[in-house]
């Protein structure tokens, strides 16, 4: 089974699907800090990284999950100046045992975002999308 995740509420910069489910599993694009109309939101990187994570919170939710269903995530930034920083917001949407996590460097990211995450979600529990 394949089926992409869409959604009115949510915003993406380019022709791919917010996420696709793959059997059990869920592959969620990268999420930039954008707002539903496709705008970079303002403000500082504290801001921009939770918009992202509410941007992936939005697209999860489309797939009848939640952050407490993801295995794995990538973190990219622009600068890992701002790493102490995202980390402190990104932990802020953990309770315990949070997904693995890797953070990356990049040169730059779509529409002047300092921070990109993707994520993979493991759905074995969550009921099937297919009607």
């Amino acid at each position: 089974m394949r089926k992409a995740i869409t959604g009115s509420d949510i915003s993406t910069a380019g022709p791919y699907s917010p996420a696709i489910r793959a059997g059990d599993f869920l592959f969620v694009s990268g999420q930039i800090p954008i707002d539903p109309e496709g705008e970079l939101v303002a403000g500082g990187i504290e801001d921009q990284a939770r918009q992202a994570l509410e941007n992936l919170k939005r697209v999860l939710a489309a797939a009848g999950a939640s952050l407490t269903d993801l295995v794995k995530v990538t973190i990219y930034l622009v600068d890992m100046s701002d790493f102490a920083a995202v980390n402190e917001v990104y932990g802020s949407y953990f309770d315990l045992e949070p997904p693995a996590r890797a953070c990356v460097a990049v040169k730059e990211l779509p529409k002047g975002a300092r921070v990109e995450i993707e994520a993979v979600a493991y759905l074995g529990g969550a009921p099937s999308l297919d009607k």
